[in-house]
């Protein structure tokens, strides 16, 4: 049987794995450019990929919506919680990687972490603004 502990590790490690995903994902979608005009975030985005990917009809794309739409409280609720233990081990990784950087290498780095942050800020800006009007998750 879990305890407590073992199961907030699972736990964590289930949140991570699935940001890593995500965030692996996003990385994937950001860099392939097209002329498909802008990109979208978010549920939208998910299931127009799976949609390229997978061919789905449009009752699947329907069926997909719903199903991200239906777990998006756990998974937000599950992100809240796990965000700040999330960003500190973040904290320290990037600790230690300047410790092996240049000045130079060091700088740069944290123009590319603040570059990062920026566009992070920026989606959950649209999403929260998609939310209020209606439109978002």
């Amino acid at each position: 049987m879990l305890n407590r502990s073992k199961l907030a590790a699972v736990g964590l490690l289930a949140a991570v794995f699935v940001a890593g995903g995500l965030a692996g994902w996003g990385g994937r979608e950001a860099a392939e450019s097209d002329d498909r005009g802008p990109r979208r975030r978010g549920p939208d985005a998910l299931v127009s990929y799976l949609s390229r990917e997978l061919d789905l009809s449009s009752a699947q794309r329907d069926s997909v919506r719903a199903i991200i739409a239906r777990h998006s409280p756990e998974t937000d609720s599950l992100w809240a919680r796990v965000r700040p233990r999330f960003d500190s081990i973040k904290a320290r990784m990037r600790t230690e990687i300047d410790a092996q950087l240049t000045p130079k290498q060091r700088a740069r780095h944290q123009q590319l972490i603040e570059q990062a942050e920026h566009h992070r800020k920026e989606r959950e800006d649209s999403t929260k603004g998609k939310a209020v009007g209606g439109g978002g998750h």
